[in-house]
């Protein structure tokens, strides 16, 4: 084998990985934040668990890709680990689709699916057309590169020590290990799987051998997984167990059956003379037949992996999404799903952030009503840290908007950052509040009773404005409608105060002090409204794309 040969190899072996990632984007892009919501209606019943893993894996022809996107959910809390276990069980038959393509030979049209992908890309402009545009450019160029491994692998049937080394895969121990080896380091069941069909077909390996070599690519593919698990919490690590443990019970299962029934020969014997065919057909029935054995069990795998690992007592253990934004980026920089994951963890930090703000607001006019500053440090600490998530979030919204293709999803991360920034302004306006006791305290400044009394009710209708605003929901335009009206009321109470306070300041009822704090409070309670309004509509866009 030369040079050229090893580099045509290396060449094909990237291009096919390049169109997997390719495929993934396309559905990333089509998908985008929406994924959590297609995975949500359809991975409450089994079968339909089952369906949704096959077919993504189908479309993106990776089961790895597909597992680490259930692991980056599961740790996230998207998805449980329940509904987990049956989209992997569906990855595992999805992703016998690429087997069956290369044997059917559809590398004869991998240019035109490639060109019309490309064209697509290049000559339309419609996101969507884009999207199906990189799914079918990926299609092409993963049998242009599988058409390329197969040339470069043709010498090898010159090899007298590469013939050698492939008959000793008729032992099944070596022949698991060595498809187990190959598929961790390449990462790819489809690829390696692929290149098994290559060469079965270039007469490299007979179809008996290559069945054990089979059997640890399915194993192999399990690493990709267990990566992506690492500094990941408990319950994305039992994904990826389950994950190891659905391949390791199939192919013992399937080993035995080989070893004791001529499970081989039957399977071959469906396509006689046909490796690649052969090969393709005893990967479905192994993972079809895995999945039938296991699909009872699935519950009782979810339990075996919690077992293992097992729930810390203290939950601060597990990562928080402020202290594990950065790590979620990093790990999910690019993988399928992965917008769902970085709008959730968004959604998750926001709401916090923002129902922080809005005690922050109700602790300072407390501050006033009750003339105790003895909240201010507390309320000091509350906006330090807002001020530090504002700051985390900013910056965690810039790295994915970099990577982010999708119009919707970059649409609501967009929406997120204008409810950061309002959220942050509450808290300083909240602060501005805070502060009016200290000079209360410092010049015994009084209020009157009807001033009082005003006072409690921007603190009721403040809190009941920022109430509505974090639980959006049910019929989104009706909500954004009711907040709108409290937002208008509070305008109207700011009005009709001011004139009060101007009334009594004629009336000589306030002092000169206290009515300067007083039209300064109005100013923030007018401001909180207004902020508040903004949070809702940026909420109310965010549904509406859902």
């Amino acid at each position: 084998m030369e040079i050229t040969d090893i580099l045509g190899l290396l060449g094909g072996l990237a291009l096919f990985l390049y169109g997997m990632r390719m495929m993934s984007d396309g559905l990333e892009d089509a998908a985008g934040n929406r994924m959590k919501q297609i995975l949500e209606r359809l991975t409450s019943n089994r079968f339909l668990g089952v369906a949704v893993g096959a077919g993504i894996t189908a479309v993106i022809q990776s089961s790895s890709a597909t597992t680490v996107m259930v692991v980056g959910f599961v740790n996230s809390g998207i998805m449980t680990l329940s509904q987990a276990v049956w989209i992997i069980m569906g990855a595992n038959i999805g992703t016998t689709i690429t087997g069956q393509l290369i044997a059917l030979d559809v590398g004869m049209l991998a240019p035109l699916f490639a060109f019309i992908g490309v064209a697509m890309i290049v000559f339309l402009k419609a996101p969507k057309t884009h999207c199906v545009g990189k799914i079918l450019a990926g299609l092409g160029i993963i049998f242009i590169g599988m058409d390329m491994m197969g040339s470069a692998t043709l010498p090898l049937q010159q090899s007298e020590v590469f013939v050698s080394l492939m008959t000793k895969f008729s032992n099944p121990l070596i022949g698991i290990l060595a498809g187990a080896v190959f598929t961790a380091v390449i990462q790819s069941s489809s690829a390696s799987v692929g290149i098994l069909q290559t060469l079965a077909t270039s007469g490299l390996i007979s179809f008996p051998n290559a069945v054990y070599v089979l059997f640890g690519q399915n194993i192999g593919t399990c690493v990709t997984a267990l990566i992506a698990s690492v500094g990941a919490n408990r319950s994305a690590k039992r994904t990826t167990i389950i994950h190891l443990l659905f391949n390791i019970i199939g192919t013992v299962v399937f080993t035995v059956l080989c070893l004791s029934l001529p499970i081989a020969e039957l399977v071959g014997g469906i396509t006689p003379g046909e490796p690649a065919k052969q090969i393709a057909n005893m990967h479905t029935i192994f993972n079809i037949a895995s999945t039938l054995l296991l699909l009872p069990f699935g519950n009782y795998m979810a339990k075996f992996a919690e077992r293992i690992f097992p729930d810390k007592a203290s939950a601060s253990n597990e990562p928080r999404s402020i202290a594990a934004l950065n790590e979620e980026y990093r790990r999910n920089i690019t993988h399928l799903g992965a917008s769902a994951i970085h709008t959730d963890l968004l959604q998750k930090e926001i709401s916090e952030m923002v129902a922080l703000a809005a005690k922050n607001a109700d602790d300072c006019f407390r501050c006033i009503l009750e003339r105790d500053s003895s909240r201010l440090p507390g309320i000091t600490e509350a906006e330090e840290k807002i001020d530090c998530m504002n700051n985390e979030i900013s910056q965690y919204i810039s790295k994915i908007l970099i990577h982010n293709n999708s119009k919707d999803s970059v649409s609501d991360i967009e929406d997120y950052f204008l409810i950061t920034g309002n959220a942050e302004r509450i808290s300083d306006h909240a602060m501005n509040i805070g502060g009016y006791i200290k000079v209360i305290e410092r010049k015994n400044i009084k209020f009157s009773e009807q001033a009082i009394d005003e006072i409690e009710n921007m603190r009721e209708t403040v809190q009941s404005v920022l109430g509505k605003a974090m639980n959006p929901g049910g019929d989104i335009y009706n909500w954004l409608s009711d907040i709108s009206e409290m937002e208008q009321k509070i305008d109207d109470m700011t009005a009709a105060f001011r004139e009060n306070h101007l009334d009594r300041m004629r009336k000589g009822v306030c002092s000169e002090e206290s009515c300067v704090l007083f039209s300064e409070l109005l100013t923030d309670f007018e401001r909180l409204g207004d902020h508040t309004l903004n949070i809702a509509q940026a909420y109310a866009d965010i549904y509406l794309r859902k």
